[in-house]
């Protein structure tokens, strides 16, 4: 019997893989549905390990590339690919953003706009990260407590883990309200528009020095738009100053933002460690999976195949070869 504490993304992640392996796994979630309390219902949902080594180690690409394949078993996943842009001032950090990432060709303004439509006549050159892809993230949620439930794990939402648990192993998997030494909160921002007038199919990501924007589309005129990082633990609402420079930058990747609905904002505090890598720590009998940082969806999947391998060291052989023959 595992105990898992937590059915956000890892925890969710972890009883997939566990139960997959025949475990017996209860979950607890203090949230009452599916994401509720869970800081990944505000992601931007990209697998993007190419883009991301922009600013991460290269183990974001080696475990991220995992993650196509298996989420690709349990939600809608879109490969149309990255696309990388910047206005004519600002061309000089698209040059940076080439030169520390891997992955991707370089685009002139026919073929930005053979590729999205809607941005015909707005950016001479850009890079175009082919490989990688996107998804819904509180659909991925959904879809993945659905999965696991229908494996035979127990998911006790409005329900905290209790203080001690039945004989068995624990895995935390809260985040943030883990007691753990290092971990720190990334605040993050983002807010959905509805604007119909736009259509753009892939995740766009607009390079500025002080505000990077990436958009990604939801379907139905909908998308999510987010970049910041900031080093703060207020939980708050998001602030006028990140949404004013999110809807700035919305507006330079094409005029029609302006009037787009706002149909929702918020805000989250991403768990990281220094190096902002995620780790497995076992302290006092229990295990934690925590630190996805940014990159929860990207590396989730990865990391969940990990924690599986450390609880249940028995099945770590066949299921290695299993993964290396998928």
């Amino acid at each position: 019997m595992i105990t898992i504490a937590g059915a956000g993304l890892a925890g969710l992640a972890c009883a997939y893989e566990l139960a997959q392996r025949g475990a017996k796994v209860t979950v607890y979630e203090r949230g009452k549905t599916p994401g509720d309390s869970s800081v990944a219902r505000f992601a931007g949902g990209m697998l993007a390990p190419w883009c991301e080594r922009e600013s991460a180690e290269e183990q974001v690409i080696t475990l991220g590339s995992r993650a196509f394949g298996w989420w690709a078993r349990v939600t809608p996943v879109h490969r149309r690919g990255t696309l990388v842009v910047a206005p004519a001032r600002d061309r000089a950090e698209l040059t940076r953003f080439a030169r520390r990432t891997t992955g991707h060709r370089g685009v002139d303004g026919a073929e930005i706009t053979g590729l999205e439509p809607a941005l015909e006549g707005r950016f001479s050159q850009g890079l175009f990260f082919e490989g990688e892809a996107h998804l819904d993230p509180r659909r991925a949620l959904r879809d993945l407590s659905a999965k696991v439930q229908a494996m035979g794990v127990d998911i006790r939402y409005g329900t905290p883990a209790p203080a001690t648990t039945p004989a068995g192993v624990t895995l935390d998997c809260t985040g943030m309200a883990a007691s753990l030494p290092s971990l720190r909160p990334v605040r993050g921002e983002m807010a959905i528009l509805h604007c119909p007038e736009v259509q753009i199919d892939r995740t766009l990501r607009l390079l500025h020095p002080r505000m990077p924007l990436y958009l990604v589309p939801r379907g139905d005129g909908h998308f999510m738009i987010g970049g910041t990082m900031i080093e703060s633990s207020s939980d708050r609402a998001i602030t006028l100053r990140s949404l004013s420079e999110l809807l700035s930058a919305a507006f330079t990747l094409h005029p029609a933002f302006a009037e787009a609905s706002v149909v929702e904002t918020g805000a989250g505090l991403r768990p990281a460690y220094p190096d902002n890598l995620p780790r497995l720590i076992e302290q006092d009998g229990t295990l934690y999976l925590n630190g996805l940082y940014r990159h929860g969806f990207l590396l989730a999947p990865a990391m969940a195949q990990q924690a599986a391998d450390h609880l249940l060291p028995e099945t770590t052989d066949e299921n290695h070869r299993e993964r290396q023959t998928a």
